[in-house]
């Protein structure tokens, strides 16, 4: 079907020719009639399909007429200075790529003006941002934070909006936008149309589109094969061996132009800097860099100034370029359709592309449902010398089959070894418990026969304040914690005594003192002595 038969008033139709663009995709031919006639839509289709323009060209040209009369007879206007139109986008990237679309489509717009919405960015785009709300920008794409962030500040007034659009709603979801979407809905007219797109249709996007479309038209289109131009292939390996892969392939071939794809951003940072090691012009993206460190990265990728880029699913979806010659998998998506939006950056405009994936035994049950999504199975390449041997390839019922069966295997080879086992250590647990106790009680005894000697060798009084102190005592802590009790006792024991014979010798020396103040009797009693001895 052609864009000519549609009831699209000639300012878009006009924009469409300048831009070639003929014949709609099936995902146009089937949302643009039902948009117009002012219906909410649930579309699911994938990245590359054509929904971008399946939802804004319906939407431009009614804004462009001023007002619309729908075949119910509901006739809706729109002010120029209202934010007609709200586009909520997952990313920051999926943003920019809409606002560029918007600004070809609307090209023979009379006074139809947007504005992108989302974080990253500085003081001054804020305010720009903020002036573009006031004054009323016809259609506003925006990321769900950001938006929320001006809503709270009283920035946002959407009480005359007309259109609420979710792009790639399942992603939205899965970022856990779900309560920001719902905060923002609730700040437009009940009366809105509310279009919802989705790559995939999971309980919760139907969950949400129950509570935000009214008497939707569902318009479902089968995910796309990749395209035939596309080489696959996967190499069977060990974790500590992708990075060996990855270091053979930039060696043996002069590549340019490639995107790998990590699952986590320290992955996608390790990648980077391995490449950069080997004097790779390479580059990395993901969720850490700022606004401004992205633009410039896609900036030096697309302008050729570096050969790779190294990141993570934020590239798999909203990016446009079309002369990837190669994709790697550095590890396989979990997702079967997200394997068909990373390879699908390769051959596109007629062009041919490589996409190559790096498989581990813990990778095999996902791969097996993107072979059984593609209905085909992927070439399996052999390792290349000096790397090693890989894991041997094959099907998984479940995910958690290689775990069941792994652990399976070394419980029946080692049955008997370990019934031995417990045994063994049944004995030697029964054997230590007989030698504590027999240990006991020798060291009990040793323990009473020191504390009589010591008793026996004290002085009375010692032995009175040891006898008490015994008698008192009870039972549990002179077996349980005798020696903290003995040492206590003991200390105490000791500066008694001290303080004892200290007083004794100040009253003899006091005595002494009184009766022979010069100290004569001490004195002349030593030479008596001898005298005796002598003398006897």
């Amino acid at each position: 079907m052609k864009f000519e038969e549609t009831y699209l008033n000639d300012n878009i139709l006009d924009a469409l020719d300048d831009m070639h663009f003929k014949e709609m995709t099936p995902i146009q031919e089937k949302c643009i009639p039902q948009l117009l006639d002012g219906h909410d839509l649930l579309g699911v289709a994938q990245t590359g399909t054509g929904k971008t323009a399946a939802y804004l060209l319906p939407i431009l040209s009614m804004i462009d007429d001023g007002s619309v009369t729908f075949p119910d007879g509901r006739k809706v206007e729109f002010p120029r200075d209202a934010n007609n139109c709200i586009i909520m986008a997952p990313t920051r990237e999926l943003a920019q790529q809409i606002d560029q679309a918007m600004q070809g489509f609307s090209y023979y717009l009379n006074g139809v003006s947007s504005i992108a919405i989302y974080g990253g960015n500085d003081g001054n785009r804020y305010e720009q941002e903020h002036k573009g709300l006031t004054l009323g920008a016809d259609v506003v794409i925006a990321t769900p934070g950001r938006l929320i962030s001006h809503i709270t500040m009283g920035n946002a007034d959407f009480s005359k909006a007309s259109f609420f659009i979710l792009d790639e709603a399942d992603r939205m979801l899965d970022m856990g936008f779900s309560e920001d979407i719902i905060k923002i809905s609730k700040q437009l007219p009940k009366t809105c149309q509310t279009i919802m797109f989705s790559a995939t249709m999971p309980d919760k996007i139907e969950e949400l589109a129950k509570t935000l479309l009214k008497k939707p038209v569902v318009v479902k289109i089968a995910v796309s094969k990749p395209a035939e131009k596309i080489k696959q292939s996967a190499y069977l390996c060990y974790e500590p061996q992708k990075i060996k892969l990855i270091k053979h392939l930039f060696q043996t071939g002069n590549l340019k132009r490639v995107i790998i794809f990590g699952g986590k951003k320290q992955k996608v940072k390790a990648i980077n800097k391995q490449l950069i090691q080997l004097g790779i012009k390479s580059g990395e993206m993901h969720s850490d860099l700022e606004q401004a460190q992205r633009d410039e990265m896609m900036y030096q990728f697309k302008s050729g100034q570096i050969d790779v880029l190294v990141a993570t699913d934020i590239v798999s979806r909203g990016i446009d370029i079309d002369d990837i010659a190669m994709v790697i998998n550095y590890d396989v998506p979990q997702d079967p359709e997200d394997y068909v939006h990373r390879i699908g950056r390769t051959a596109r405009a007629e062009k041919d592309g490589v996409a190559i994936t790096f498989i581990t035994e813990d990778d095999f049950y996902y791969f097996n449902q993107i072979e059984r999504l593609l209905e085909k199975e992927v070439t399996k390449t052999p390792l290349p010398e000096g790397i090693g041997n890989g894991p041997e390839y094959r099907v998984m019922k479940s995910q958690g089959q290689r775990r069941r069966n792994k652990t399976g295997n070394s419980k029946n080879k080692d049955k008997n070894s370990r019934q031995k086992e417990n045994k063994t250590d049944k004995k030697e647990v029964q054997a230590a418990d007989n030698k504590k106790q027999r240990s006991k009680k020798p060291h009990h005894n040793k323990e009473k026969e020191s504390r009589q000697n010591t008793t026996e060798n004290a002085s009375p009084d010692k032995q009175r304040h040891a006898q008490q102190a015994t008698n008192d005592t009870p039972d549990k802590v002179r077996t349980g914690k005798r020696k903290k009790y003995k040492k206590t006792k003991t200390n105490d024991q000791r500066h008694s005594a001290k303080q004892k014979e200290s007083t004794i010798q100040t009253k003899n020396s006091s005595i002494e003192k009184k009766d022979n103040p010069s100290g004569v009797k001490e004195i002349i009693s030593k030479p008596l002595k001898w005298l005796k001895k002598i003398i006897s």
